[in-house]
């Protein structure tokens, strides 16, 4: 893998162009495969070849992007069963985020994650769920932050960007947000209660849900 500039080294302008290329991935507008010259995107997006270069080096560090050798890079195909291996990944670490956003929670943060939870049911209620989607995120976002874990946040972050087509296209399932609510107010309700035992089990399970209904959705 090619050395890269952190992203937290980028200029504004750098970094602008780094969320535009991840947003048009993430979103499907370039596609699996999809060759990206450093020539093309700089003149696309209106930026130099060095910015255009530093985009495609932080995406490749992502692992949202590849290096071809003699071929520039291009948009990384993600497998199913990489999708499922990474999402069982993200089990172990977010249950960990939440076992420690259980032991140091405030009364401020736990009504806050409740208000959350409250939002999510009735979004449910009435079948909005691009709506239920962004409080999906938001609450993980939420008890990451609570953890203070800047490692696993970082690793939460990386894995989530490279398996993000097929959580799309997970969400976009009409029963999958009356699956995954309970287990979320279990998750909610198990940090508010301080308890990092129950915290990191529901969120385990949670995530393993994740992985199943993702191997399901392709009848593996």
């Amino acid at each position: 893998m090619t050395s890269t500039t952190p992203a937290t080294h980028q200029t504004g302008k750098d970094q602008s162009l780094t969320d535009r290329l991840r947003h048009d991935i993430v979103a499907g507008n370039l596609v699996p495969h999809q060759r990206l010259v450093e020539a093309d995107v700089a003149e696309e997006h209106q930026a130099s070849r060095g910015d255009a270069r530093l985009a495609l080096n932080e995406l490749i560090t992502e692992g949202l992007v590849e290096r071809i050798p003699n071929r520039g890079a291009r948009v990384r195909r993600v497998s199913l069963q990489e999708a499922i291996e990474i999402t069982e990944v993200r089990g172990a670490v977010e249950s960990l985020c939440a076992r420690k956003a259980a032991a140091k929670i405030t009364d401020a943060q736990a009504n806050e994650l409740r208000d959350i939870g409250a939002h999510m049911q009735t979004a449910v209620q009435h079948g909005a769920r691009d709506e239920y989607s962004n409080l999906n995120r938001q609450l993980h976002n939420r008890i990451i932050d609570i953890a203070g874990q800047q490692t696993a946040a970082q690793t939460i972050n990386r894995l989530r960007g490279q398996a993000i087509r097929y959580h799309f296209q997970l969400s976009a399932q009409p029963d999958r947000p009356q699956v995954s609510l309970p287990q979320h107010l279990a998750v909610i309700e198990a940090i508010c209660q301080r308890d990092p035992d129950a915290a990191a089990a529901a969120m385990h399970t949670h995530l393993a849900s994740v992985a199943e209904a993702i191997a399901n959705s392709a009848g593996v």
